[in-house]
């Protein structure tokens, strides 16, 4: 088999288009979860302990004198705790968010009724034959 036809094969099975559409989705989700981090719930708690960013929380390693996380970051190295929380914080929720979805998703699985059993297979004509054979045999 050759390189070519051994990736087609790879890429074409559907456990591949499914992690890659998964991928998609989830990067998608992220932004949607770091947007309400970002936009709605850090400035909330930053509302909550004195109308401070922690977007902007950081210790200059290069003895820079900026007020900003972006102008320090121009000047040399920084040690910016703040952005740290903040992402720590997205992925809290993140990982909240999605618990919440897999613990709904075993739920439906539990409470689903079992598949019905395969229907038996069809039983081979040469089998038959023989029990045909066996059974005018047996009555002579």
């Amino acid at each position: 088999m050759s390189f070519a036809s051994e990736f087609k094969e790879f890429a074409t099975k559907g456990n591949v288009v499914d992690l890659a559409v998964g991928v998609i989705i989830g990067g998608a989700f992220g932004k949607i979860v770091e947007s309400l981090v970002g936009d709605v719930i850090m400035p909330l708690v930053g509302r909550v302990v004195g109308g401070l960013d922690f977007s902007n929380y950081f210790i200059p390693l290069a003895g820079q004198t900026a007020t900003t996380l972006a102008e320090a970051k121009k000047g040399g190295a920084v040690f910016a705790y703040g952005s740290f929380i903040t992402v720590s914080v997205n992925f809290v929720i993140l990982a909240f968010i999605i618990f919440v979805m897999v613990k709904q998703i075993n739920r439906i699985k539990r409470n689903a009724p079992p598949p019905p059993p395969p229907a038996p297979a069809p039983t081979p004509e040469d089998v038959l034959l023989l029990r045909e054979i066996r059974d005018a045999l047996a009555r002579k």
